[in-house]
């Protein structure tokens, strides 16, 4: 089968590798229907990420048809078409039973797929502890709706769960990238009085004004200003930061009102400052909300009543044997790219 591996710092490559077999009762086969290439795919490739293994399959964003399943697998069969959780988790440890599934203690668990073991760009995958890792598509819900349900809007969806958003706050979400768009779909469904969206890039500008009408959308050059000018309370209530540039933490914390919450989504390429002289008395609370995808069910059930719609985000598709292609468009954001998606 083709696979896109990950062959050293700043190379990936298109390789013909064995189709994936069952190794363990808890193991599932999928066949990959549709799969997409993810921002922190680039960070493996420019040495970002130093647990990634050299050698793995990369991608772990995909839905596909279940082709074989281990003897303990009981969630999904044979034939099911599935979303496909960028996380492996066992369910059983502590953090687990929490819902606190990035951080499983099992030697597999967290981000495991396509970092630390073969991921889902290609045509088959296998998927470890398949009774968690592997949820059920509604079969009014596509391939390309359900295709980000198990990484980029389980991120969103767990952000906005943790960010105590109440009706009638003033949300500023910064970055309108993928990861952003989808934490701005959820924040949406709590309510609030407000949405407030911070891009740099024009064009996304555009993009997210289509697919949030009513939200305000401003550049970093002027957020801050006209947050202060408008939010009663100071700044925002709450700040979602998905950036994740330069500047973007510090401008998080600026904006938001005193006792404020600041969920910060963004994965970081270098350490933060946190200037807590110049922060002092503002008595805000910082969460993290980097993915943790233990709600896929529910997600997939709101896609499937109406109340999320992520497939404008899918702007271009290319087949496997293009990847290479793909990836220059979407690292380059050329030609107006969101979402790529892939077509094994």
């Amino acid at each position: 089968m083709l696979a896109y591996v990950y062959k050293d710092k700043g190379r990936f490559a298109l390789e013909e590798r064995q189709k994936p077999t069952l190794t363990d009762p808890k193991d599932a086969i999928v066949k990959i229907t549709l799969a997409s290439i993810c921002t922190s795919d680039l960070h493996i490739k420019h040495g970002f990420v130093p647990r990634a293994v050299k050698g793995i399959t990369v991608g772990h964003e995909a839905v596909g048809i279940v082709e074989e399943v281990g003897e303990e697998v009981k969630n999904v069969k044979v034939g099911d078409r599935v979303a496909i959780n960028v996380e492996t988790f066992c369910g059983e440890c502590f953090f687990c039973k929490r819902g606190y599934v990035n951080n499983c203690t099992d030697k597999n668990g967290g981000w495991a797929l396509g970092c630390r073991m073969d991921g889902l760009q290609a045509e088959y995958a296998k998927v470890p502890f398949a009774n968690t890792g592997l949820t059920k598509i509604p079969e009014n819900v596509s391939d390309e709706a359900a295709l980000f349900v198990g990484d980029i809007l389980a991120t969103g969806y767990w952000a906005a769960d943790i960010s105590g958003i109440e009706k009638g706050d003033a949300v500023l979400v910064i970055g309108a990238g993928p990861t952003g768009i989808c934490t701005a779909l959820c924040a949406a469904l709590k309510n609030p009085s407000r949405l407030i969206i911070c891009e740099k890039d024009e064009k996304r500008r555009e993009f997210a004004s289509r697919i949030f009408p009513k939200a305000e959308v401003v550049s970093p050059e002027r957020v801050q200003e006209r947050i202060m000018q408008s939010c009663a309370r100071g700044g925002a209530d709450v700040v979602f930061e998905v950036a994740g540039a330069e500047d973007t933490f510090g401008l998080a914390w600026k904006c938001a009102r005193p006792n404020a919450t600041v969920v910060v989504v963004a994965m970081y390429d270098k350490p933060q400052v946190l200037p807590l002289p110049d922060m002092y008395g503002k008595n805000l609370t910082f969460k993290t909300g980097g993915v943790d995808g233990c709600k896929c069910g529910e997600i997939l059930s709101l896609i499937s009543a109406g109340k999320i719609d992520t497939t404008p985000l899918v702007t271009h598709t290319f087949a496997l044997k293009d990847i290479e292609k793909a990836y220059d468009l979407f690292e380059n954001r050329k030609d107006g790219v969101i979402k790529v998606a892939i077509k094994p």
